[in-house]
């Protein structure tokens, strides 16, 4: 569920009429802007190739300060930092984006990616913005530590679990207890104010799927037009998600060796030999890592390059290519790999994207699994899927400095405008399960089920849910209840 951002990136390589009721405001003024927000150029996005990117005048940056406690509204303020693309036509008004996570930078996403939402673009301005906690909007820091939690695994797990929780609350103690998806969904809404908008037009993503219901719960009232993609439902319990993710990768992964046997695999002859083999790469590591210039892929590190291309049937070349070269002693495809899930820049440092998602993660439930939970649960994941099993593994929030809360986990929009739900029947991190789980209870959710692979239906090169969302978004047609798209 946490890595719809990863998919995005990877991959950015009969209907009834059912509007929203209003007009978002800035119909009315096409072309003008009638928010707050002092934009101006971007100075530090960066490529996906590392390096700075130019400027685009096309693509501005901003900010918007908000409470940091938002029970003391007159006290101190964090600043979000936003991107915008800028609507190319007569515009309907903004559409804010969450890209997944929770921790992953909208700012840098949407930068990377937004000609995947071009389609959108010529009656939108596109918004996305780093929410609290995550990297330019007061991100959360813990002491150079994620090569510690990434190491979080057998002997001594609980230990460094303690360390990286100490170092979090040392750096950032702060914010730590004012992020969550409860405070992201207050800060949605003074971002809508912001940019000049009666109703909060929305586009979640993974995660984003979780802070756009909370954001409907919260202020039915101000629902636009929402899109939640790779629907989340968070009333699930830390089992219940790592049980039901072990299932889903477990889906795709042998959806991956069906298809790599069928054209020709390097990993093996059959589904199961492929598997095998890279059971057998992953194990070998666990002794002995392997050299990449100055750096090793490790068992973890390998672990999270083999879950990253399962993401979206786009990427599972990448997969076999990346297995089949570390077979052979070169790494570095793999290692890449795992560097795009952590947010590991070239330069050596990290994005905030792995803390964040901690510290969010961690604020948005009041369970706090102990190393024995912890254990069992890790033992009920390796028997279904033994590539995500993580022998030893200490949950971080048994050790958090800051108490969590289930507030995120109730969600009831009623009242809202009907919001689209959808839903990939092939989607390893969010299941479909949630998509329909989801859509009851926001209470005006309007399911839309994909039959195919992946992460993002939005991404996955189905003109069925293409049409849909754009005809959503562009013109408010809701596609009919039970509304199915075929597999691309």
């Amino acid at each position: 569920m946490k890595k719809s951002m990863i998919a995005l990136l990877l991959c950015a390589t009969a209907a009834t009429a059912c509007g929203t009721g209003t007009e978002p405001a800035a119909k009315k003024e096409a072309g003008r802007d009638t928010g707050t927000v002092a934009w101006s150029p971007c100075t530090d996005l960066t490529g996906a190739d590392g390096k700075p990117m130019a400027p685009d005048p096309a693509v501005e940056c901003g900010k918007v300060p908000v409470p940091l406690d938002y029970a003391k509204p007159s006290g101190d303020t964090i600043d979000l930092a936003l991107i915008r693309v800028k609507a190319t036509g007569d515009k309907l008004g903004s559409l804010v984006f969450n890209f997944g996570g929770p921790g992953g930078s909208g700012v840098d996403t949407l930068a990377l990616a937004r000609q995947a939402f071009a389609g959108l673009g010529s009656s939108y301005d596109l918004v996305s913005f780093d929410p609290r906690g995550v990297d330019r909007s007061a991100g959360v820091k813990c002491g150079g530590q994620i090569d510690k939690l990434l190491q979080m695994t057998g002997d001594g797990s609980d230990q460094l679990a303690k360390e990286f929780a100490a170092a979090c609350e040392k750096d950032s103690a702060k914010v730590l207890p004012h992020v969550g998806t409860v405070n992201a969904a207050q800060d949605l809404d003074r971002l809508r104010v912001a940019l000049g908008d009666d109703k909060l037009n929305y586009f979640g993503l993974s995660y984003g799927t979780h802070l756009g219901a909370v954001y409907a719960t919260k202020f039915p009232g101000n629902v636009g037009r929402f899109v939640l993609d790779s629907a989340y439902d968070p009333s699930v319990t830390f089992e219940e998600r790592a049980v039901i993710q072990a299932t889903g990768f477990a889906d795709a992964f042998d959806a991956f060796a069906d298809d790599c046997v069928a054209q020709g695999c390097d990993l093996g002859k059959t589904p199961a030999a492929v598997q095998q083999t890279v059971e057998k790469l992953l194990d070998g590591l666990k002794t002995k890592p392997l050299k990449v210039g100055d750096r090793e892929l490790t068992y973890g590190l390998a672990q999270l390059s083999i879950i990253t291309p399962l993401y979206a049937k786009a990427t599972w070349p990448i997969l076999e290519q990346g297995a089949a070269a570390a077979l052979k002693g070169d790494g570095a495809m793999l290692l890449t790999l795992a560097d795009s899930y952590t947010g590991r820049k070239d330069d050596g440092t990290y994005s905030t994207m792995m803390t964040s998602l901690q510290a969010i993660n961690c604020v948005d439930s009041a369970e706090r699994p102990t190393k024995a939970e912890t254990a069992a649960i890790n033992e009920k994941v390796s028997k279904i899927f033994p590539i995500l099993a993580a022998d030893g593994a200490s949950s971080a929030c048994a050790h958090w400095p800051v108490e969590g809360t289930d507030d995120a986990k109730r969600i009831d929009a009623t009242g809202s405008a009907p919001i689209m739900v959808i839903g990939g029947k092939g989607d390893p991190a969010t299941p479909y399960q949630w998509a329909v789980s989801l859509t009851e209870k926001l209470k005006t959710g309007v399911l839309v089920t994909y039959e195919g692979e992946g992460h993002g239906a939005y991404l996955s090169g189905s003109t069925c849910i293409t049409r849909a969302v754009d005809s959503y978004l562009l013109k408010g047609t809701m596609p009919g209840s039970g509304t199915t798209c075929p597999a691309a």
